[in-house]
């Protein structure tokens, strides 16, 4: 099921995909806006660059996210979208997802609705960076993430997407976990941790 399931098949309909190389841009700060995207595979990472080119990651977005949904309220992207890997992107054109909301404000509300979730999101990640031990902040993540077992958190990127996220070098973040697996308190498998002891 396509990742925007809030609009209607006439929308989907005129969506056009395209094919980005890592590194490739698809789009940059202060460009005008053409719509939000579904990434169909591959990630594509919002980025802000600095004077010093250096870049600040604001989110990674993964197959099945959707990225750029304030496009549809503004006229230029604020930050810059750059393939982290081969990706393919569907562009949901601008005027046909407003003339939607136009005519079917149930799909303005599932929208509404999305753009919750997000800010619930948003607001556990910036309690995240306000913890000031990295073991902690490693600790509050797995305890918000951990799956209805109460023992798995599946990793939906990898452990460079977590420390961004996080707030944390990869190299802190590598050190935190080997620490706390050699404490017994988690174990490391392909793309999983898991939980041995409360992680809060």
């Amino acid at each position: 099921m396509s990742a925007i399931n809030w609009l209607a098949a006439a929308v989907g309909a005129v969506a056009i995909e395209r094919t980005l190389k890592a590194g490739q841009t698809l789009f940059r700060r202060g460009n005008r806006t053409s719509g939000p995207y579904e990434i169909v595979e591959g990630q594509v990472r919002l980025v802000r660059v600095d004077h010093a080119g250096k870049e600040a990651v604001l989110h990674v977005a993964m197959a099945g996210d959707t990225m750029a949904e304030a496009s549809l309220f503004s006229a230029s992207y604020h930050c810059d979208a750059i393939a982290t890997t081969d990706a393919v992107v569907r562009l949901y054109p601008k005027a046909a997802v407003l003339a939607e909301f136009d005519r079917n404000p149930k799909a303005a509300r599932k929208f509404a609705a999305v753009l919750a979730r997000q800010v619930m999101t948003l607001r556990t990640r910036l309690e995240q960076r306000n913890i000031r031990g990295a073991r902690e902040r490693v600790r509050h993540y797995l305890a918000v993430n951990v799956d209805p077992d109460g023992r798995t958190v599946a990793l939906s990127g990898t452990l460079k997407d977590v420390a961004s996220e996080l707030g944390l070098t990869h190299e802190a973040l590598y050190r935190t976990l080997a620490d706390m697996a050699a404490d017994g308190e988690i174990k490391r498998g392909k793309g999983t941790i898991r939980l041995l002891k409360s992680a809060v």
